[in-house]
């Protein structure tokens, strides 16, 4: 697998914020097994694109409605 310089940096930073919630989860909650700490990082990474996205989506449709609205007022100005 050939990895870009972007996605090394993208890869590099990803495992260091694993490992600092690795280190948060483990002192926060007595986990034992490595493998539930993993699932947790694995679930709050899936969270945090599913809100990424949710925020995208809102965003998106706010600008679209002030486009809307703004388009509205033009066209009343130019009618």
């Amino acid at each position: 697998m050939t990895v870009n310089p972007s996605q090394e940096e993208g890869l590099r930073l990803a495992a260091k914020k694993i490992e600092e919630m690795i280190k948060r989860f483990e002192k926060s909650y007595a986990v034992r097994d490595k493998q539930d700490v993993l699932a947790m990082c694995a679930l709050q990474f899936a969270a945090q694109v599913e809100q990424k996205s949710i925020d995208k989506e809102t965003d998106t449709k706010v600008t679209e409605d002030k486009l809307n609205a703004l388009n509205r007022l033009l066209q009343e100005h130019l009618s």
